[in-house]
Protein backbone atom coordinates (compact mmCIF):
# COMPACT_ATOMS: atom_id res chain seq x y z
CA UNK A 1 0.00 0.00 0.00
CA UNK A 2 1.30 3.44 -0.86
CA UNK A 3 2.07 5.50 2.04
CA UNK A 4 0.29 9.08 2.29
CA UNK A 5 2.49 11.68 1.49
CA UNK A 6 2.09 14.63 4.35
CA UNK A 7 1.41 18.25 1.95
CA UNK A 8 3.83 20.91 2.84
CA UNK A 9 3.31 24.40 4.79
CA UNK A 10 3.11 26.82 2.33
CA UNK A 11 5.05 29.48 1.87
CA UNK A 12 2.29 32.06 2.49
CA UNK A 13 1.31 30.12 5.68
CA UNK A 14 5.34 29.39 7.18
CA UNK A 15 5.50 33.32 6.60
CA UNK A 16 2.36 34.42 8.80
CA UNK A 17 3.00 31.51 11.46
CA UNK A 18 6.87 33.05 11.77
CA UNK A 19 5.26 36.91 11.99
CA UNK A 20 3.15 35.42 14.71
CA UNK A 21 5.50 33.59 16.57
CA UNK A 22 7.71 37.15 16.32
CA UNK A 23 4.35 39.11 18.37
CA UNK A 24 3.87 36.37 20.79
CA UNK A 25 8.04 36.65 21.73
CA UNK A 26 7.72 40.71 21.45
CA UNK A 27 5.02 40.67 23.97
CA UNK A 28 6.46 38.11 26.50
CA UNK A 29 9.79 39.97 26.46
CA UNK A 30 7.78 43.54 27.20
CA UNK A 31 6.62 41.47 29.92
CA UNK A 32 9.87 40.25 31.44
CA UNK A 33 11.52 43.21 31.04
CA UNK A 34 9.19 45.92 31.40
CA UNK A 35 6.96 44.38 34.02
CA UNK A 36 8.30 41.84 35.85
CA UNK A 37 12.06 41.91 36.00
CA UNK A 38 11.86 45.94 37.57
CA UNK A 39 9.57 44.75 39.94
CA UNK A 40 11.65 41.18 40.79
CA UNK A 41 8.74 38.70 39.94
CA UNK A 42 9.51 35.42 37.84
CA UNK A 43 7.61 33.50 35.60
CA UNK A 44 7.65 29.34 36.04
CA UNK A 45 9.60 27.16 34.26
CA UNK A 46 13.18 27.77 32.09
CA UNK A 47 12.23 31.50 31.93
CA UNK A 48 11.80 31.90 35.53
CA UNK A 49 15.25 29.89 36.10
CA UNK A 50 17.19 32.23 33.65
CA UNK A 51 15.24 35.31 35.51
CA UNK A 52 16.62 34.34 39.15
CA UNK A 53 19.88 33.21 37.34
CA UNK A 54 20.55 36.34 35.90
CA UNK A 55 20.03 38.21 38.74
CA UNK A 56 22.17 36.12 41.05
CA UNK A 57 25.30 36.52 37.93
CA UNK A 58 24.63 39.85 36.41
CA UNK A 59 27.43 41.58 38.56
CA UNK A 60 29.75 38.55 38.36
CA UNK A 61 29.36 37.06 34.98
CA UNK A 62 28.12 39.96 32.70
CA UNK A 63 27.50 37.82 29.28
CA UNK A 64 25.44 35.13 31.19
CA UNK A 65 22.23 37.49 30.88
CA UNK A 66 18.61 36.61 30.42
CA UNK A 67 19.07 36.13 26.82
CA UNK A 68 22.03 34.10 26.84
CA UNK A 69 20.60 31.76 29.59
CA UNK A 70 17.11 31.47 28.24
CA UNK A 71 19.02 30.01 25.29
CA UNK A 72 21.15 28.07 26.93
CA UNK A 73 19.06 26.65 29.21
CA UNK A 74 16.47 25.46 26.73
CA UNK A 75 18.51 23.75 24.12
CA UNK A 76 18.71 20.27 25.63
CA UNK A 77 14.57 20.38 26.24
CA UNK A 78 14.85 21.66 22.17
CA UNK A 79 16.65 18.31 21.66
CA UNK A 80 14.94 15.98 23.18
CA UNK A 81 11.76 18.01 21.55
CA UNK A 82 12.88 16.95 18.56
CA UNK A 83 13.04 13.57 19.03
CA UNK A 84 9.59 13.79 20.91
CA UNK A 85 7.33 16.01 18.62
CA UNK A 86 9.37 16.40 15.58
CA UNK A 87 11.68 19.18 13.78
CA UNK A 88 8.76 21.57 12.95
CA UNK A 89 7.78 22.32 16.59
CA UNK A 90 11.76 22.39 17.28
CA UNK A 91 12.58 25.12 14.77
CA UNK A 92 9.73 27.04 15.78
CA UNK A 93 10.55 26.49 19.28
CA UNK A 94 14.15 27.59 18.84
CA UNK A 95 13.29 30.59 16.61
CA UNK A 96 10.84 31.51 19.36
CA UNK A 97 13.39 31.57 21.88
CA UNK A 98 16.07 33.56 20.01
CA UNK A 99 12.93 35.99 19.46
CA UNK A 100 12.30 36.37 23.10
CA UNK A 101 16.05 36.78 23.83
CA UNK A 102 16.91 39.46 20.88
CA UNK A 103 13.81 41.31 21.64
CA UNK A 104 14.50 41.55 25.49
CA UNK A 105 17.57 42.71 24.61
CA UNK A 106 16.57 45.70 22.56
CA UNK A 107 14.36 46.78 25.95
CA UNK A 108 16.74 46.43 28.30
CA UNK A 109 17.51 49.68 28.92
CA UNK A 110 13.79 51.18 28.49
CA UNK A 111 11.89 52.51 31.71
CA UNK A 112 9.91 50.17 33.48
CA UNK A 113 5.73 50.80 32.61
CA UNK A 114 5.10 50.46 36.43
CA UNK A 115 6.78 49.69 39.86
CA UNK A 116 3.15 48.89 41.54
CA UNK A 117 3.56 45.25 41.99
CA UNK A 118 -0.29 44.96 41.97
CA UNK A 119 -0.37 46.48 38.70
CA UNK A 120 2.97 44.72 37.08
CA UNK A 121 1.52 41.33 38.45
CA UNK A 122 -1.74 41.47 36.64
CA UNK A 123 -0.22 43.29 33.15
CA UNK A 124 2.52 41.39 33.39
CA UNK A 125 0.98 38.17 33.79
CA UNK A 126 -1.58 39.31 30.85
CA UNK A 127 1.52 39.99 28.06
CA UNK A 128 3.03 37.19 29.39
CA UNK A 129 0.36 34.59 28.84
CA UNK A 130 -0.99 36.36 25.17
CA UNK A 131 2.76 36.23 24.28
CA UNK A 132 3.08 32.32 25.23
CA UNK A 133 -0.28 31.46 23.75
CA UNK A 134 0.40 32.97 20.59
CA UNK A 135 3.20 31.01 19.91
CA UNK A 136 2.07 27.50 21.15
CA UNK A 137 -0.82 28.42 18.80
CA UNK A 138 1.40 29.02 16.06
CA UNK A 139 3.08 25.94 16.58
CA UNK A 140 6.22 26.75 18.84
CA UNK A 141 7.12 27.17 22.39
CA UNK A 142 9.38 29.15 24.58
CA UNK A 143 9.92 27.23 27.65
CA UNK A 144 11.17 23.56 27.51
CA UNK A 145 9.84 22.92 30.84
CA UNK A 146 6.72 20.70 29.71
CA UNK A 147 8.72 18.29 27.25
CA UNK A 148 10.67 17.56 30.09
CA UNK A 149 7.54 16.77 31.64
CA UNK A 150 7.20 14.48 28.77
CA UNK A 151 10.70 12.78 29.08
CA UNK A 152 9.84 12.37 33.30
CA UNK A 153 6.44 10.74 32.62
CA UNK A 154 8.29 7.77 30.89
CA UNK A 155 9.82 6.82 33.93
CA UNK A 156 7.34 8.22 36.63
CA UNK A 157 4.39 7.96 37.89
CA UNK A 158 3.21 11.24 37.77
CA UNK A 159 1.62 13.29 34.59
CA UNK A 160 3.07 16.02 32.36
CA UNK A 161 0.96 18.55 34.34
CA UNK A 162 2.02 17.33 38.11
CA UNK A 163 5.87 16.98 36.98
CA UNK A 164 5.59 20.71 35.78
CA UNK A 165 3.97 21.67 39.06
CA UNK A 166 6.17 20.49 41.22
CA UNK A 167 9.33 22.15 39.05
CA UNK A 168 7.52 25.21 39.47
CA UNK A 169 6.62 24.52 43.31
CA UNK A 170 10.67 24.54 43.36
CA UNK A 171 11.54 27.62 41.44
CA UNK A 172 8.61 29.87 43.18
CA UNK A 173 10.42 28.18 46.73
CA UNK A 174 13.89 29.28 44.93
CA UNK A 175 12.74 33.03 44.28
CA UNK A 176 11.24 33.57 47.70
CA UNK A 177 15.04 33.17 48.95
CA UNK A 178 16.32 35.02 46.29
CA UNK A 179 13.84 37.94 45.96
CA UNK A 180 11.67 37.36 49.48
CA UNK A 181 8.93 35.82 50.10
CA UNK A 182 6.21 38.54 49.53
CA UNK A 183 7.44 38.87 45.89
CA UNK A 184 7.31 35.04 45.42
CA UNK A 185 3.70 35.18 46.11
CA UNK A 186 3.40 37.94 43.79
CA UNK A 187 5.18 36.03 40.90
CA UNK A 188 2.78 32.99 42.06
CA UNK A 189 0.06 34.85 41.00
CA UNK A 190 1.71 36.43 38.14
CA UNK A 191 1.83 32.89 36.74
CA UNK A 192 -1.84 31.66 38.02
CA UNK A 193 -2.41 34.85 35.41
CA UNK A 194 -0.53 34.21 32.55
CA UNK A 195 -1.73 29.96 32.73
CA UNK A 196 -5.37 31.26 32.46
CA UNK A 197 -3.95 34.04 29.60
CA UNK A 198 -2.47 30.75 27.42
CA UNK A 199 -5.65 28.84 27.69
CA UNK A 200 -7.88 31.52 26.72
CA UNK A 201 -5.59 32.36 23.54
CA UNK A 202 -4.85 28.76 22.37
CA UNK A 203 -8.88 27.77 22.87
CA UNK A 204 -9.49 31.35 21.90
CA UNK A 205 -12.47 33.40 23.11
CA UNK A 206 -15.23 31.56 21.14
CA UNK A 207 -15.22 28.82 23.76
CA UNK A 208 -17.26 25.64 22.50
CA UNK A 209 -19.21 22.74 24.66
CA UNK A 210 -19.57 19.48 23.56
CA UNK A 211 -22.78 17.61 24.61
CA UNK A 212 -23.69 14.31 24.86
CA UNK A 213 -27.47 13.55 25.18
CA UNK A 214 -29.11 10.47 26.14
CA UNK A 215 -32.84 10.09 25.67
CA UNK A 216 -35.60 8.41 24.70
CA UNK A 217 -37.52 11.03 22.27
CA UNK A 218 -33.65 11.64 20.93
CA UNK A 219 -35.39 12.30 17.46
CA UNK A 220 -37.59 14.98 18.89
CA UNK A 221 -34.90 16.61 20.93
CA UNK A 222 -32.48 16.49 17.65
CA UNK A 223 -35.01 18.57 15.61
CA UNK A 224 -35.56 21.08 18.64
CA UNK A 225 -32.01 21.47 18.72
CA UNK A 226 -31.62 21.85 14.81
CA UNK A 227 -34.96 24.23 14.96
CA UNK A 228 -34.30 26.57 18.03
CA UNK A 229 -30.91 26.96 18.18
CA UNK A 230 -30.05 26.23 14.65
CA UNK A 231 -27.62 23.40 15.57
CA UNK A 232 -26.78 20.30 13.63
CA UNK A 233 -26.87 17.12 15.49
CA UNK A 234 -25.27 13.35 15.01
CA UNK A 235 -26.62 10.63 16.19
CA UNK A 236 -24.34 7.82 17.68
CA UNK A 237 -25.04 4.39 18.62
CA UNK A 238 -24.84 2.89 22.30
CA UNK A 239 -26.05 0.46 24.31
CA UNK A 240 -27.45 0.62 28.48
CA UNK A 241 -24.75 -1.14 30.99
CA UNK A 242 -27.37 -1.98 33.02
CA UNK A 243 -30.76 -2.50 30.76
CA UNK A 244 -28.30 -3.96 27.91
CA UNK A 245 -30.99 -2.26 25.64
CA UNK A 246 -30.09 -0.02 22.66
CA UNK A 247 -29.86 3.82 23.10
CA UNK A 248 -29.39 6.37 20.31
CA UNK A 249 -27.02 9.03 21.97
CA UNK A 250 -27.11 13.06 20.50
CA UNK A 251 -24.13 14.48 20.18
CA UNK A 252 -23.59 17.96 19.59
CA UNK A 253 -21.26 21.04 19.89
CA UNK A 254 -22.62 24.34 20.98
CA UNK A 255 -21.22 27.53 22.33
CA UNK A 256 -20.76 28.34 25.81
CA UNK A 257 -23.70 31.38 25.46
CA UNK A 258 -26.20 28.93 24.29
CA UNK A 259 -25.81 25.79 26.58
CA UNK A 260 -28.63 26.78 29.16
CA UNK A 261 -30.47 27.00 26.01
CA UNK A 262 -30.07 23.64 25.50
CA UNK A 263 -30.35 22.45 28.26
CA UNK A 264 -33.94 23.67 28.45
CA UNK A 265 -34.64 22.33 25.24
CA UNK A 266 -33.64 19.11 26.07
CA UNK A 267 -35.65 19.18 29.66
CA UNK A 268 -38.66 20.40 28.32
CA UNK A 269 -38.62 17.39 25.68
CA UNK A 270 -37.58 14.74 28.28
CA UNK A 271 -37.15 15.71 31.53
CA UNK A 272 -35.24 12.31 32.56
CA UNK A 273 -32.80 12.57 29.63
CA UNK A 274 -29.37 12.49 31.02
CA UNK A 275 -27.33 15.45 29.54
CA UNK A 276 -23.28 15.48 29.68
CA UNK A 277 -21.38 19.00 28.27
CA UNK A 278 -17.53 19.22 28.09
CA UNK A 279 -15.03 21.12 27.61
CA UNK A 280 -13.42 21.11 23.68
CA UNK A 281 -10.11 22.90 22.87
CA UNK A 282 -11.44 23.69 19.47
CA UNK A 283 -14.15 23.22 17.08
CA UNK A 284 -13.02 23.48 13.02
CA UNK A 285 -14.62 21.71 10.07
CA UNK A 286 -18.19 20.65 9.26
CA UNK A 287 -20.64 23.66 9.36
CA UNK A 288 -19.91 25.23 12.42
CA UNK A 289 -20.58 28.47 13.25
CA UNK A 290 -19.62 30.33 16.48
CA UNK A 291 -21.74 32.70 15.51
CA UNK A 292 -24.80 33.33 18.23
CA UNK A 293 -28.28 32.32 16.77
Amino acid sequence: MKQKQHKKESLKHLIYRLIMIVIGAGLAAVSIELFLVPNHMIDGGIIGISLILDHLLADRVPFLNFASLVVILNLPFMYSGYKQIGKTFTFSSIFAILCLAIIERLFHHFEAFTTEPLLATVFGGLLLGAGVGIVIRHGGSLDGTEILGLLFTKKLPFSVGEIVMFLNLFIFGWAAFVFGVEQALYSIFTYYIAFKTIDAVIQGLDETKAVIIVSDYYEDVSDAILSRLGRGTTKLKGKGGFSDTEKDVIYAVVTRLEVTKLKSIVQEIDPNAFITIMNTQETKGGKFKSAIH
